[in-house]
């Protein structure tokens, strides 16, 4: 059950046909403006009712459309382990049946990455709702451009992993229980240093033990509020302009600041719910003016 302005909803009341009427959050914490109401932006909105993927609106091939990146090794992007099922979007990680080399290096396990067709915009407002997997590996909600720009940006409204161990870089060691987001310009040939922002808190619980809404109000290039269940938690002031439209990702991934253990962990050994990251919603919206409505 979840509360928007003060009203229990039950989930089976939101379809992909009748889409929630408001963003997730809590009295007192919606930024609109006074004259303004939120609408959903259709095309990147997605209650996951169905039997299968929306291809009008996600992508799970990790190669096309003008994207190449297919997984950092050890684990693989394959579209085999995203499925649609229980009004969920499940991503199911796992052992490679064979290693796969490419791009020089060699893949053991494997992950799943869901773009968006359409790209976000400046004064939009981002938010899921999703259960990390209890693995190594990550479950992440973010923004990416892509093309020829000046500039490469990445906004990444939540990045975590489900477990850590003795393996994990000493800066990481939480971040199995963490609401952690970036701004980062990544280095490219007309920006030769990467440059970030970051914030985070950590979170009641671990992020694998229930479900979290994570919401970004791209506010303006130079300003993102960040939102954790419905809640203002914190805003990032971006290193440079964020001014091109980006695209939704869904990525489930490896870090070698996170390494899978010599036994593979629960990767290998985990159970598939231990294994799946489950995104209950993905919703979008834009403002306009409330006499419109």
């Amino acid at each position: 059950m979840f509360r928007f302005h003060g009203t229990v909803l039950a989930l089976a009341l939101w379809s992909s046909i009748a889409f929630a009427q408001q963003p997730f959050f809590q009295d007192g914490h919606d930024p609109a403006p006074a004259g303004q109401a939120w609408q959903p932006v259709v095309e990147l909105t997605d209650d996951f009712e169905d039997t299968h993927l929306d291809a009008t609106k996600w992508q799970s091939n990790p190669i096309g459309n003008g994207w190449r990146w297919d997984g950092r090794a050890p684990g693989l992007f394959r579209a085999e382990n995203v499925s649609v099922a229980d009004g969920m979007m499940q991503v199911t990680v796992g052992k490679l049946e064979m290693p796969v080399k490419r791009h020089g290096q060699t893949y053991t396990h494997q992950g799943a990455i869901v773009r968006s067709l359409h790209p976000g915009k400046p004064g939009q407002y981002f938010e899921c709702r999703m259960k990390a997997n209890r693995t190594e590996m990550s479950s992440t909600f973010w923004l990416m451009t892509k093309g020829k720009h000046a500039k490469k940006l990445e906004l990444d409204i939540q990045e975590c992993v489900g477990r850590t161990s003795e393996l994990t870089d000493s800066w990481a060691k939480n971040w199995d229980q963490i609401f952690h987001s970036n701004a980062i310009h990544r280095a490219n040939r007309n920006n030769p240093e990467k440059v970030q922002v970051q914030a985070s808190v950590p979170t009641d619980v671990k992020n694998s033990e229930r479900f979290f809404v994570y919401g970004a109000w791209w506010k303006s290039p130079q300003e993102i509020m960040f939102f954790l269940d419905g809640k203002h938690t914190y805003t990032i002031t971006t290193p440079v302009d964020y001014d091109i439209p980006a695209f939704i990702q869904m990525a489930i991934e490896t870090y070698d600041w996170n390494p899978l253990p010599a036994d593979g962990g629960l990767v290998e050994s985990g159970s598939r719910a231990d294994r799946t990251t489950m995104y209950d919603w993905v919703r979008t919206w834009r403002l306009e003016p409330s006499g419109d409505r």
